[in-house]
């Protein structure tokens, strides 16, 4: 049975990721050249480097700490999804909140954890007065099949910090009903 509840600062290490796999091997990506999105192949797998692990605990520790949403999906008392959203508000008319990342562990993807964990990021934006959620979206095809199925699209106004950091991201929003 898994399990889904809050997870507070004092819980984020590295222990908590032990039984975590973040593994995913990508096929093919959306790209956009020339303002047209298209399919490329660009074969690579993404996983995770301590360095990575330390970022993500420190990342997480600061969303918790800073008032906004850390949550995981627990199984065998061994966290497999978790979602973050971000508590401060942004875009022209301060309508949204990064959803600053939601992963499931390999062993587990496909069982609707994702759903899950992303309609509770949803409730609790809609809660805080949000009326979107942004998703700054790994371009993998299965990645972006999850956000369209959860009724994403293409952001309208473009967070530059992310757009930076991630230039091949997919820059999405949700909108809050």
């Amino acid at each position: 049975m898994i399990i889904y509840k809050n997870i507070e600062e004092y819980e984020i290490n590295r222990d908590l990721f032990r039984s975590f796999i973040r593994r995913q091997v990508v096929v093919k990506c959306l790209r956009r050249e020339n303002d047209c999105l298209f399919v490329k192949d660009d074969p690579f797998i993404d996983d995770w480097t301590e360095e990575d692990y330390d970022t993500l605990i420190a990342c997480l520790k600061n969303t918790a700490r800073s008032g906004g949403f850390v949550y995981g999906a627990f199984y065998d008392c061994k966290l497999k999804g978790f979602v973050s959203v971000e508590p401060q508000f942004f875009g022209v008319k301060n309508q949204y909140l990064d959803l600053s990342s939601i992963h499931v562990s390999e062993d587990m993807r496909r069982r609707g954890i994702g759903k899950a964990l992303f309609n509770a990021a949803k409730i609790w934006a809609k809660e805080k007065g949000a009326e979107k959620l942004y998703i700054s979206a790994h371009s993998a095809v299965e990645t972006q099949a999850f956000y369209n199925a959860m009724g994403c699209v293409e952001a309208e106004e473009y967070n530059q910090k992310h757009v930076a950091k991630e230039p091949y991201d997919c820059q999405m929003e949700f909108l809050i009903k």
